[in-house]
């Protein structure tokens, strides 16, 4: 191995030492010296474009974007010189010029880029004060809001569309004054192929991208004495959700979380962990199903609906591969309709399902066609991020941080390890293959971690013996890589038995849904792997770690379903799948 070369700099008069190649930005940031950043993304837009990093090199004849800047041997940077304030305090000023600046009716007020900017920077709001934009907003799908005079153009959203999601369904449109960042010929975004994912809003500094929010719509149904309001928690959520009151990332919150809820006014709290369970059941029996009958394969899971209007709209030649099983929130939101509502006497008219998830496209797939399990009431009546019920907690006056740890209700209160391991990449293909190997062998398990799935890599391979059988699977996080997984199996490059695909990259962990990260966490934080250890830790210490020794699962069989992929089971707990066209007709 080479040696790596060692450049030697100064950073406000502070010997630096760092690796050759190295921007002026990381060069500061290893000597814990921040400087501000609008529109970079690390090794996705990295542009250099917003000029709010700006840094004065000595003999340079203009200031420099230490986003994109290499260092140099015996570079003298100085990254706060009045020059330097002065330049940044310019740019953001002009952003405010034309900037909406409605801060306290704002969604993202208080954890805002812009506005933290203006204040750091101690900017006057009006002092470029002249012709502005109006845009209307874009408020089409169910997911998802855009507000374009929120934006400041720093193409994050655009960056992230297009390379780490590739479908590439916005970008800059027009010129000068009017350039803004919008859809082909100005389509609102639910006539385009957007897969409901969120990460442009993840990514997004200001408040130009929301989800659409269901809060009023619950807090309705919460009111209504004629409804029966159930909340269910996907694993996901559980450890986001502690970000938003100021605890460290990677905190699991679930029986605050569950308390929170029982305050907030929900009937009954339940875990979407036992129906994560339930999928495997179901799904691993298709799999082991499709193996003997020589069926569709690879078997691609269907957990995340992102990735299944994905392959419904650009690759329909897969749309027998995918299972046909229902997520595990939509499961849920059957199961409550149907044998929880007869177990009970409820009439399922008056059962409100709420889905709390990390995850925007579980708002488009609740209004999927075939979510119906009784024919009459949708399987999920809202969904709500984990954005949205940490604002319900907030505005309730709720104290989080200090509420007792509360315990989620029956029946479907008890889930297994491999029920939680759904909220990383690689979960959903673990917990399927300690069901579906062991079932093969025909004997328990002695090593229940598959660890060749797990980790943060785009695209993870493994083959498993089981029942005298290879099986070959792959696990893929983000569409980019789902898309090459794609490509290689269409080439016949690649030959899988089962595919795992999370829409959004790390999975659940680092779904749409969740707490907005700004740059600082961007750039120099893996959040995903962050949020994802504790929900190991979790799997580890669960008494049941595998989906079929659950009793939950194993009563729901007894009373109700009576056996996986059995013809109640396929009635309620699956679904079907369409193509669909890239734009809507005008």
């Amino acid at each position: 191995m080479e040696n790596v070369k060692m450049i030697n700099l100064k950073i406000n008069s502070l010997p630096v030492s760092v690796p050759e190649g190295t921007t002026v930005l990381d060069a500061a940031k290893s000597i814990g010296i921040t400087i501000p950043t609008l529109c970079y993304m690390r090794k996705v837009n990295e542009i250099g474009a917003c000029r709010v990093c700006v840094v004065e090199v000595k003999g340079a004849r203009n200031l420099v974007a230490s986003c994109v800047f290499p260092v140099a041997e015996n570079m003298e940077v100085s990254t706060a010189t009045e020059r330097v304030l002065k330049a940044r305090r310019t740019t953001v000023e002009l952003m405010l010029s034309d900037h909406d600046n409605q801060c306290l009716s704002c969604m993202r007020s208080t954890n805002c880029e812009l506005q933290k900017l203006a204040h750091d920077l101690n900017c006057d709001q009006h002092k470029y004060d002249g012709a502005v934009n109006d845009y209307k907003k874009d408020t089409s799908s169910p997911y998802l809001v855009r507000d374009n005079n929120k934006c400041i153009l720093c193409r994050r959203c655009v960056a992230v569309c297009s390379k780490v999601q590739d479908v590439a369904v916005i970008g800059a449109n027009a010129r000068g004054f009017k350039t803004h960042i919008g859809c082909a010929f100005g389509r609102d975004i639910f006539d385009v192929p957007c897969i409901a994912c969120g990460q442009c809003i993840t990514v997004c500094p200001t408040g130009a991208l929301t989800e659409k929010d269901d809060i009023d719509i619950v807090r309705a149904a919460i009111g209504d004495p004629q409804k029966t309001v159930i909340a269910g928690t996907a694993p996901a959520t559980r450890i986001g959700l502690s970000e938003e009151f100021g605890l460290p990332a990677g905190t699991n919150v679930e029986g605050k979380l569950v308390s929170a809820l029982r305050l907030l006014g929900f009937d009954k709290v339940f875990d979407i962990n036992a129906t994560a369970d339930l999928t495997i059941m179901e799904e691993g029996t298709e799999l082991l199903h499709r193996i003997k009958t020589n069926g569709a394969l690879p078997m691609f899971t269907s957990c995340s609906p992102g990735w299944v209007k994905y392959v419904e709209t650009f690759y329909p030649e897969f749309i027998k591969n995918i299972s046909t099983c229902k997520s595990p929130q939509a499961m849920f939101g059957a199961t409550i309709k149907t044998y929880y509502a007869e177990k009970c006497g409820l009439d399922p008219a008056n059962l409100f399902t709420v889905g709390v998830m990390p995850c925007t496209s579980k708002k488009f797939e609740r209004l999927r066609d075939d979510m119906s399990a009784n024919g009459k009431q949708p399987d999920m009546d809202a969904v709500l991020s984990v954005r949205e019920i940490a604002r319900m907690i907030k505005r309730a006056g709720i104290d989080f941080v200090n509420l007792p740890d509360g315990k989620y209700d029956a029946p479907l209160g008890v889930a297994s390890g491999a029920g939680f391991i759904f909220g990383a990449t690689g979960g959903v293909m673990e917990a399927a293959l300690r069901t579906v190997v062991e079932t093969l062998e025909g004997k328990p398990l002695e090593k229940l971690d598959f660890k060749a799935v797990r980790g943060m890599k785009g695209i993870k391979e493994a083959t498993v013996t089981a029942g005298g059988r290879k099986i070959s699977v792959c696990a893929a996080s983000g569409i980019a890589n789902a898309k090459a997984v794609l490509e290689d199996i269409k080439s016949g490059k690649a030959h899988y038995d089962f595919v795992e695909v999370m829409t959004c990259p790390g999975g659940c962990v680092n779904g749409g849904g969740q707490p907005v990260r700004n740059a600082e966490k961007l750039n120099f934080m893996d959040i995903a792997e962050t949020r994802a250890k504790p929900i190991y830790a979790g799997d580890a210490k669960n008494k049941i770690r595998k989906s079929h020794e659950n009793p939950v699962v194993k009563a729901l069989y007894e009373e109700y379903f009576q056996y996986p992929n059995s013809h109640r089971a396929h009635e309620v707990l699956h679904t079907t799948y369409a193509a669909r066209k890239k734009y809507k007709d005008i």
